[in-house]
Parts: structure tokens; C-alpha cells; sequence
């Protein structure tokens, strides 16, 4: 019995959620690009992810966790270890009053919707962004100005032991597209949202808005993971990568959008290879045109 397959029957014994062998990540990610999982998994409940957690630190075996996928570039080569899926396994929303418990992997999309039926406002900005409610918290999301900052009170989340753990708002330290999750290994699996009545008319105009205007300055149509680069202080990554020429620039498969410099889209057929190599020559452009260096939104995982 090789690692992986051991890897495999040890967790059989321990979750009741799916385990799948050299599951191909391109099926998980927006860009649709990235080579296979050693072990992939799909937990079910808090205990599942806390099986997982734990078994996996006590090995050392490296633990990759995923949401959506919309803010990640996976290798082609794929990775190694334990890869876990926090999705449709872990989707469920319960409103109460003015507030709304929801599980990790429920998609912001859905939240809102149900956040519209009961003429709660808040959570307007969030539609049209590709991302769980766990990725949008760790990444403090956001759009139009608003931000889940501004909604979330509370998180329960696991340790890499395997235990349960509750932050509140401050203890999140929420800044421009980050959290203090970025910088541990707690794995978000819940979270409390507090938003405010509104009638359910304005609720649906300002989202029917916000999607209007994703549509008409976004590519849409092509794979992507949303915007590529941090706006720097007082800047658009987009309007200084179009400044520097870098508007349709193309590797392999890869193009930066020509409809929004800050995104960069998957023709057909890219690789991740494409488009790391793409996203290092539109930083060499811009930091040769600006002296600005751009940093990364999206995070870059396994080798390219």
C-alpha cells in the first residue's frame, strides 16, 4: 500500500464525507486550470474537518484547503498531500431575525438570495463575486465599497488540532482584502452575519445593479479568478497595467482581459504556467512604467 492509498483508508475510517483519489483540481478552481489532488476531500460536517485537521498534523502531511477556487492558481503538477474541499458539503444557511448562520462553503450568491427573501439588506455587493462565504471572509471581499467586514460578527473555525474555535469581528482584524485568517491555519467553517431590514424591491435593484455593472466592465465569459492584483494606495492595478501596455498581453492559453486589464482570462487551453509567466511580465511592465510593484490577490499553490 503506497501513501496515497493509506492516506485514503485511514480517512475512510475517520469522516462521512467523500475522499477521492488524483482528483484534478482544474474542476475546482475558476480558472479552471490545475493538475491533480493526492487525496481530496469533501467534508460533511465540523467533525469531518476536524478529522481531517487533526489527522493530518499529527503525519505531516501537507493540508491545502479550498472554497470556490476563485482566488487561487494551482500548478499543473497538482498537490500533494490532503486537499480539502470546503463546499457543497458544508452549504447551510439558516436566517434568524436579522441574522443569517451559514456554513463555510455556502456560495455568496445563495446567501444573498436568502438574505433577499427575508428583506435583509447588507449583502448586496457580494453578487456576481465567484466565492464561498468562507474564501470571502478570509479575503475580506468585497465590491462597491462595502465589504464582508462590514457584515460578519463572528466566525467559528477549526485549529490545525483539530478544535473548535470562535473569533469575533475584531479579532479578525479585517483590512483591504485581508484577514487575520491569512496569516493562520484556522480553517473557517461557519460564520454569523448581521445584516439590517430593507424593503426587498431596493434589495433587488441594487443587486440587479451590481451584476449590470460586472457584466459590462468584467469578462465574464471567459475563466478567470476575479482580480488578479491588490489596488495599490490611491491606485487601480487595471488602470496602471492598461497605462503600462499590458492590456491583451497574451501567453499560452492566457490573456489579461481586454475588457479589464486586472483580470486575466482563460482563452482555452491555458495552464497555470501561462499564467504565472503572464502575471510576472505584467508586473515587470508595470514596476518598468511606474516603479509600482504589484501585489498578488490571487494566493499561488504547488509548483507551475
Amino acid at each position: 500500500m503506497n501513501r496515497q492509498q493509506a492516506i485514503i483508508a485511514d480517512l475512510k475510517c475517520l469522516l462521512q464525507g467523500n475522499i477521492l483519489a488524483d482528483e484534478p483540481l482544474s474542476r475546482h478552481t475558476t480558472w479552471r486550470v490545475g493538475g491533480p489532488a493526492e487525496v481530496f476531500v469533501i467534508p460533511v460536517s465540523l467533525q469531518d474537518v476536524a478529522a481531517v485537521t487533526r489527522y493530518a498534523t499529527e503525519r505531516g502531511i501537507p493540508l491545502t484547503v479550498l472554497g470556490n477556487g476563485s482566488n487561487v492558481l494551482v500548478g499543473d503538477r497538482g498537490l500533494t498531500g490532503i486537499v480539502l474541499k470546503i463546499g457543497a458539503g458544508l452549504a447551510q444557511i439558516k436566517v434568524n431575525g436579522n441574522k443569517i448562520r451559514v456554513q463555510a462553503g455556502a456560495g455568496v450568491g445563495r446567501v444573498a438570495t436568502a438574505a433577499l427573501e427575508t428583506q435583509l439588506g447588507g449583502l448586496e455587493f457580494v453578487c456576481g463575486i465567484p466565492a464561498s462565504i468562507g474564501g470571502a471572509i478570509v479575503m475580506n471581499a468585497g465590491a462597491n465599497g462595502r465589504a464582508m467586514a462590514d457584515v460578519v460578527t463572528q466566525i467559528l473555525a477549526v485549529t490545525p488540532t483539530g478544535e473548535p474555535v470562535t473569533l469575533g469581528r475584531e479579532e479578525l482584524a479585517f483590512g483591504y482584502r485581508k484577514s487575520i485568517l491569512q496569516a493562520t491555519s484556522l480553517i473557517v467553517v461557519e460564520a454569523h452575519l448581521t445584516l439590517v431590514p430593507r424593503e426587498k424591491s431596493q434589495i433587488r435593484r441594487e443587486m440587479e445593479a451590481g451584476l449590470a455593472r460586472r457584466k459590462a466592465t468584467q469578462p465574464l465569459a471567459y475563466p478567470s479568478a476575479g482580480s488578479v492584483f491588490k489596488n495599490p494606495p490611491g491606485e487601480a492595478a487595471g488602470r496602471l497595467i492598461e497605462l503600462a501596455g499590458g492590456k491583451g498581453l497574451t501567453v499560452g492559453g492566457a490573456q489579461v482581459s481586454q475588457k479589464h486589464a486586472n483580470f486575466i482570462i482563460n482563452l482555452g487551453g491555458a495552464t497555470a504556467a501561462d499564467i504565472y509567466e503572464l502575471i510576472n511580465r505584467v508586473r515587470e511592465l508595470v514596476y518598468e512604467k511606474t516603479g509600482i510593484f504589484l501585489e498578488l490577490e490571487v494566493k499561488v499553490l504547488g509548483v507551475m
